[in-house]
């Protein structure tokens, strides 16, 4: 593949032509408001996502963080129209290049899908089909959106896999996913996903399953292949190592809401809400004295509050008073870089985390 780079621009040119300049200075995809619930039958909506905006722009990674359940896969879910019809309700905007994702036809959707907006999901072994080889997993994401022979299809798919990091290529080709490693697989997952030379591509927890030596192989691609074809990315992940790594900027979510969003740097400089801080003091630092304890957050993420009547997080911050039940918390622009946080006390900016 060769490149083009200019100021704000990357033209990617491959096997299969190109999509032309990548304009790295355009939002590529805005969320707007967005909001899950579900609903059992006879039984209370629960919401998800409550409220969720960011946006992303041409070779820009985003990183969503949060503990389980605070609704970061539900949100990527709810960008690629995966959820169910039935029992959930989706509202706000998803806007790709200005057309609104959640009011688009299941066939437009569905062609958009695998060429232009693609995902990686968390466990490899239930995302691939296990009686079809992965080389035919890999051509008919080929096949369905370019106009390639079956022979081509499969001289390509070798060539992904090959930049992927799989070794042996052209046996694995035939191989079934249970015959691969957990690394190879999320790397075929990988291969399959970026296929199309999609313009957006949303990974989520791809490296949870893996060893810290394949986990760091993961992502030093995915870095690759973003800086080489200008793809958008959505990271998402509980895992701050991962953020502190790969991401440019973050939006840290917990019960259904972003509460603070920052560039990288800011966010681990000054954490601002007491979450944040918290997720950071828990992980393990090098540096500290033999025999320190770990500071966990108290509680568990259904130790909360709902939104519309106080801070969610307030049964299991240690600075919460009265103030932080009193109603609904907007996200207030603190300091004098975009740092937007929702929280009633938050930490104070010249006490940097470390």
């Amino acid at each position: 593949m060769t490149e083009t780079r200019t100021d704000a621009t990357l033209t990617r040119t491959g096997r299969r032509g190109s999509r032309g300049p990548v304009n790295r200075d355009e939002v590529l995809l805005e969320i707007k408001d967005l909001r899950v619930t579900f609903q059992r039958r006879g039984g209370p909506a629960t919401a998800a996502v409550d409220g969720v905006s960011f946006s992303v722009k041409p070779g820009e990674i985003v990183g969503v963080v949060g503990e389980s359940g605070s609704g970061k896969s539900v949100t990527s879910m709810a960008v690629m129209g995966l959820l169910p019809q039935r029992g959930s309700k989706v509202t706000g905007e998803v806007l790709y290049r200005g057309e609104n994702l959640l009011t688009m036809g299941q066939r437009q959707l569905a062609d958009l899908r695998g060429s232009e907006l693609a995902m990686v999901f968390q466990d490899p072994m239930s995302s691939l089909n296990p009686v079809i080889p992965v080389g035919l997993q890999v051509t008919e994401v080929l096949r369905r959106h370019q106009d390639i022979s079956r022979e081509d299809a499969r001289v390509e798919a070798e060539d992904l896999l090959r930049r992927c990091g799989i070794p042996d290529p052209r046996r694995r080709l035939s191989e079934y996913p249970h015959q691969l490693s957990g690394g190879m697989r999320q790397r075929a997952l990988i291969a399959i996903a970026l296929a199309c030379k999609p313009a957006l591509l949303i990974c989520d927890e791809p490296t949870t399953a893996l060893d810290v030596t394949i986990q760091a192989q993961v992502l030093e691609l995915l870095k690759e292949l973003v800086n080489d074809l200008g793809t958008a990315m959505v990271m998402i992940t509980h895992d701050l190592g991962v953020v502190a790594g790969l991401c440019d900027s973050v939006n840290v979510m917990y019960a259904g809401r972003i509460v603070e969003a920052a560039g990288r740097r800011e966010l681990f400089a000054h954490p601002r809400h007491r979450y944040t801080e918290g997720l950071l003091n828990s992980i393990p630092r090098l540096d500290a004295p033999r025999g320190e304890p770990l500071q966990p957050i108290p509680g568990t993420p259904r130790d909360t509050i709902a939104w519309s009547k106080a801070c969610a997080f307030a049964p299991r911050c240690l600075h919460a008073d009265d103030e932080c039940v009193v109603g609904d918390l907007p996200l207030v622009q603190l300091g004098r870089v975009n740092h937007p946080v929702r929280c009633v006390h938050p930490a104070p900016e010249e006490e940097p985390h470390g």
